[in-house]
């Protein structure tokens, strides 16, 4: 490991979640509460007394929350729920799910390989919908694919040739990541039947993979975000649900923009069926109330008006006043029949995933910024020095799939009112990694706070040693404070705008942090705020899964 040191004024001179293995219902009024960032939840409250049920969701039921307020209001059922990435969804149930009293994933899976303890019943789909590319439509005209069958092969064949790049969730952190990943790999193998151990071995399946993996110009831990990052950014394509596609094009055609064309690989087709489940804590009044709310989500009514959100409800065709939802000028094909890949099993799908983080993906260059100034002093630096043991140290970061990959790179600057210290880890082994932990546990807070000269410092670092575009970059600023020193956000935008660099600058707000301040670099710069006050190790894995 290198160490770099710069400080004060001379540094002027000179800085984005099976899983298919990994990746609401009914809760009383006891004492249970659901954990993790408050920020995640919301709480539809009946007009009338009855059970509460606390529900843990993918967040793309965040576009289902208007039904949920009319299901509370009907059924008079107190109605919580808390989103969260597939690989906390999937922990919760192996857990127990103690603070919660239904599950609602994006898919199936997420119950099958998380309820080891067979706590989850009364499971029924609540809709289900594609996992697609959607393209720029002139591209797609360009690249041959609109009213054609389209392959795998051929996405690939488009990105060798430099012709499109696409934006997708990390196959590790996020059920569409990962639903499209196993597609591919069924695609590139060019097999029907279920994936095998050896098939995962085979060199050129792994060469094609990296290929492919390649042109993913931006990555993200959840779906939902990653469709809003979309709208703000300038990018060829992304692979999400059906469903995400459809309402980024009513807001893309709003704005009078160009939409996407959907395109559905025939060769490795994935869906998500969006399965509602009780977790039963043996609490008969809320299992009573937890079916009727599944009954009143399935009823027909509550049906048609989920595919009016552009979710389908069966798996071939839609309803015909519903078609104009389900755009045909888009590409959707209402008409095509819905079947999807054999998922493989739970030994492989692990294995999968390990080798996608490990190896396939795209390489990220991520550079954390870490607050070290006086008010980290006790609690605040214990704290931060826990979290980047869970990202730096490869014991803990493989239990989340967030091993670092053979080709990442990986450097902190810590700072107060001027950088500190600049730190690299040589490479991306696990030795290299702990000697960066290291060097982050023997750092001591004091001074001042200037979260802009550190974020100039890092974009400055990766413009200047690295290609950027063979990684997926990110820079990750941690702060406790208000920054008072030399520099604002001024200096920041304008060093951005001149670079004209797309790395995002995502911030993780703890202690007294200002958050206006945070969500101007994240404006910025295409990025996400991330609220660690509450839990800083769990925002820290949560960011790590958006590059």
């Amino acid at each position: 490991m290198e160490a770099r040191k710069r400080k004060g004024r001379a540094a002027l001179s000179l800085f984005l979640a099976g899983v298919l293995l990994l990746l609401s219902g009914c809760a009383g009024s006891g004492s249970r509460q659901p954990q993790g960032d408050p920020s995640k939840q919301q709480s539809f409250t009946s007009f009338g007394a009855g059970e509460t049920i606390r529900i843990l969701s993918g967040s793309e039921n965040r576009e289902l929350e208007n039904v949920l307020k009319k299901c509370a209001e009907e059924t008079k059922i107190n109605i919580e729920i808390s989103y969260q990435g597939s690989v906390d969804i999937m922990r919760d149930l192996e857990a127990g799910a103690e603070e919660y009293d239904a599950v609602w994933p994006a898919s199936s899976l997420w119950i099958s390989m998380g309820d080891q303890q067979h706590l989850v019943k009364h499971t029924e789909s609540v809709s289900n919908t594609p996992v697609v590319f959607g393209i720029r439509k002139s591209l797609a005209q360009e690249l041959g694919f609109v009213g054609q069958e389209v392959s795998v092969k051929d996405i690939l064949a488009a990105i060798q040739e430099g012709k499109m790049s696409f934006c997708m969730t990390s196959a590790t952190q996020s059920n569409s990541g990962a639903s499209a990943y196993v597609g591919f790999l069924y695609a590139l193998l060019g097999k029907e039947d279920a994936i095998t151990l050896a098939d995962l071995e085979s060199s050129q399946l792994q060469q094609d993979m990296t290929r492919l993996l390649s042109g993913i110009e931006r990555s993200s831990g959840s779906s939902e975000w990653l469709m809003d990052m979309f709208l703000e950014g300038d990018y060829d394509a992304m692979v999400n649900y059906e469903c995400l596609v459809i309402s980024t094009n009513q807001k893309l055609e709003s704005e009078g923009k160009e939409p996407l064309y959907v395109v559905y690989p025939y060769d490795g087709l994935s869906i998500a069926d969006s399965p509602l489940g009780y977790v039963d804590h043996g609490e008969k009044g809320k299992e009573e109330a937890f079916l009727k709310v599944q009954e009143y989500l399935l009823s027909d009514s509550v049906q048609n008006e989920i595919q009016r959100t552009g979710r389908r409800t069966g798996y071939a065709g839609v309803k015909e006043e519903n078609k104009d939802i389900f755009k045909s000028e888009w590409g959707i094909d209402t008409e095509r029949i819905l079947s999807t890949i054999t998922m493989p099993s739970s030994e492989v799908l692990t294995q999968a995933l390990n080798l996608y983080q490990s190896k396939l993906r795209k390489p990220s260059l991520t550079v954390y910024c870490l607050d070290f100034s006086g008010s980290m002093i006790g609690e605040g630096n214990d704290q931060l020095v826990q979290a980047m043991a869970q990202v730096l140290l490869q014991e803990n970061a493989e239990k989340n799939f967030l091993q670092a990959g053979e080709r990442d790179v990986n450097l902190v600057i810590t700072f107060d009112n001027g950088v500190i210290h600049t730190y690299e880890a040589k490479d991306a082994s696990p030795q290299s990694l702990a000697s960066l932990y290291k060097a982050v546990e023997e750092e001591r807070p004091g001074g001042g706070t200037d979260i802009y000269l550190p974020a100039i410092e890092a974009l400055r670092e990766m413009r200047e040693n690295y290609d950027l575009t063979q990684y997926t970059p990110a820079v990750i600023l941690m702060t406790d404070g208000k920054s008072n020193g030399n520099m604002d956000f001024g200096d920041f935008q304008d060093f951005y705008l001149q670079e004209q660099m797309d790395v995002p600058v995502f911030s993780i707000m703890f202690g007294q942090a200002q958050e206006s301040q945070l969500d101007e670099l994240a404006d910025l710069t295409n990025a996400r705020v991330f609220d660690g006050r509450e839990d800083l190790i769990g925002a820290f894995r949560s960011v790590k899964g958006y590059n």
